[in-house]
């Protein structure tokens, strides 16, 4: 069962694929998305990242919670 993560405080400059990037050593990333502003078309920094299990959404907090 997949499980989907929050993900706040991102540079406005982090892309779909460098999130998924990042998360990927955690464990298998299903999905990546950077929240973009309908007007301005620049990210809004923050996202979602959805991990295949919820063994690696747990890992995936522990290695990135607050950093």
């Amino acid at each position: 069962m997949t499980q989907k993560l929050y993900v706040g405080g991102l540079s406005y400059n982090t892309t779909d694929e460098t999130l998924k990037e990042v998360f990927s050593e955690a464990g298998t990333v299903v999905s990546a998305i950077i929240i973009i502003d309908k007007i301005s078309g620049r990210s809004r920094g923050f996202g979602f990242v959805e991990m295949s299990s919820e063994e690696e959404s747990e890992k995936s907090i522990e290695m990135f919670n607050n950093k």
